[in-house]
């Protein structure tokens, strides 16, 4: 026989008073087994007016509204009866507190935010999935100021009629690259878009095998043509083109010799390409212009701060590119956004394609972009007040410094299934910029206790998806029977909150 059990129950009481229902709870001692007195039944369920007017929801009713909380509630309900009907609801699961805590925690999870910010320890700089560049604090008082007030986004203060937007920035781009004029749409792949709709319809784009690239989110330049309504002229081969191969292919249709940026991947070994000044050389006499995808465009010269060299729009204007495509949240470290810079007639033709309205960027794209140009002005201070450049140059000291200090919170949390150490690792700036260079980090790298590699696979898909559950998610990445975080993109302001995050797996 089984020692008597408490047994919480709840359960009608007489009216108050002012003639309502009241729920009291009642504690009663019985020598019936534990598994059946732990079971409630569909008449042990509350009204939804009744829990309604319960002091635990008087939080979940101000958060977030009568209706929403009733309509929770309601589910809950209709799952516990469920769940009586079968047999398998708990007495536990019928007290006021664990409807008020069940409807609270949907609530919660219902209303948070699908767009939610992550700590991204993945390795990769500008990473696609995850936003690209981070930006500046200059930039993210300009878009707050731009969301709450009024502001001259096609109105000319000087004259007081109507303005164009391309005019906030198109002067600094100008100054920056060098080019006669600018223009500015939603992202790159618009760029290109609109450049070959305007410039090539019904004509020919000459461009080498080599550079016929496709981008994540099947970004393909020969449909990307097709689209616009060009014919592509592939000339050379994958890995080898030569000046002749443009001569050859020049002729009355040809509306534009173009070049492109090989993003995510480099051709070795036995190769040969042609580059924009040559290319601008073979088509002057022809009168036919030299259009580069230059992808990244970086306006700054990386090897002065120890980084490989990236090709700039400064260095592709002056070559004798007749117009450059390049993206705003890559190396710039701004937001989305397509540039297009060039000649000024072409970039005249262009803003009066019917497309460049609906690819045009709106006033937060604006607001960012122009403190973000304004600090290259600056550059002595750009790798401070650039989010990107910082965080591309951080020092391998900093990193393995926080590596040392994180690491043992991590254990800790982690107990004796993984360990945990401080290691050194390797970084990459991504989104296409320099697809084959890796920076000098440092991080965290765990794996399961034991040393086999038997079930390791699981072990580490289960911690990396706890990792990502987490109220501040954290993004790393498996590989070699290992996940690794690494710290480059973890700022000094953000250590303390890592720290919490890591304490929550104990939870």
């Amino acid at each position: 026989m089984r020692e008597p059990t408490a047994i919480r129950c709840y359960g009608k009481t007489p009216k108050t008073p002012e003639g309502k229902d009241a729920m009291t709870e009642t504690t009663a001692m019985t020598s019936r087994p534990a598994d059946d007195d732990a079971l409630a039944g569909a008449a042990d369920l509350p009204s939804v007016d009744r829990l309604l007017g319960m002091p635990v929801f008087e939080a979940a009713l101000a958060d977030y509204g009568r209706v929403q909380v009733t309509a929770a509630l309601r589910r809950d309900l209709d799952a516990c009866r469920a769940a009586a009907l079968a047999g398998a609801l708990t007495r536990d699961a019928v007290t006021p507190a664990a409807f008020g805590e069940r409807v609270t925690r949907a609530l919660t999870e219902r209303n948070r935010a699908a767009l939610r910010p992550v700590f991204n320890l993945t390795g990769t700089v500008l990473h696609t999935n995850l936003g690209r560049a981070l930006l500046p604090e200059s930039a993210v008082e300009s878009v707050m100021q731009a969301l709450t007030a009024p502001a001259n986004l096609e109105f000319d203060l000087a004259t007081g009629g109507r303005g164009d937007r391309d005019d906030l920035v198109a002067p600094l781009l100008c100054e920056l690259t060098g080019a006669e004029a600018a223009t500015v749409v939603n992202n790159n792949a618009a760029a290109v878009l609109l450049m070959l709709a305007t410039l090539a319809r019904r004509r020919e784009v000459v461009v080498s095998r080599g550079e016929l690239v496709e981008i994540g989110g099947a970004f393909r330049i020969p449909d990307i043509m097709t689209h616009a309504g060009a014919r592509l002229v592939e000339i050379g081969t994958t890995n080898r083109t030569h000046p002749a191969d443009y001569r050859n292919a020049i002729g009355e249709k040809t509306a534009l010799l173009m070049k492109v940026h090989c993003s995510n991947y480099e051709v070795t070994g036995f190769t040969r390409s042609v580059d924009v000044a040559e290319v601008a050389e073979i088509a002057r006499p022809h009168g036919v212009p030299v259009a580069v995808d230059l992808g990244s465009g970086t306006l700054a010269r990386l090897e002065q701060w120890g980084l490989p060299h990236e090709t700039t729009v400064q260095e592709t204007i002056a070559a004798g590119a007749d117009l450059v495509t390049f993206s705003g949240d890559k190396l710039l470290g701004g937001p989305q956004a397509g540039m297009i810079v060039g000649r000024k007639d072409l970039i005249a033709r262009i803003k009066k394609h019917p497309l460049k309205r609906a690819l045009r960027v709106g006033k937060l794209t604006l607001a960012a972009l122009e403190p973000v140009l304004r600090l290259y002005r600056d550059p002595d201070h750009l790798i401070e007040r650039l989010t990107t450049l910082r965080l591309l140059t951080r020092a391998r000291a900093d990193m393995a410094a926080q590596a040392e200090r994180l690491a043992p919170v991590l254990a800790a949390s982690l107990g004796e299934a993984y360990a945990v150490r401080a290691a050194p690792m390797m970084s990459q700036i991504g989104s296409g910029a320099l697809p084959v260079e890796q920076l000098p980090s440092f991080g965290l790298a765990i794996v399961p206790a034991g040393g086999g590699k038997r079930g390791s696979g699981r072990a580490l898909a289960r911690l990396e998806a706890a990792l990502r559950a987490l109220p501040y998610p954290v993004i790393g990445r498996i590989s070699d029977q290992t996940l690794w975080l690494d710290l480059r993109c973890l700022e000094a302001s953000d250590e303390a909150r890592l720290s919490l995050q890591f304490a929550e797996l104990r939870a």
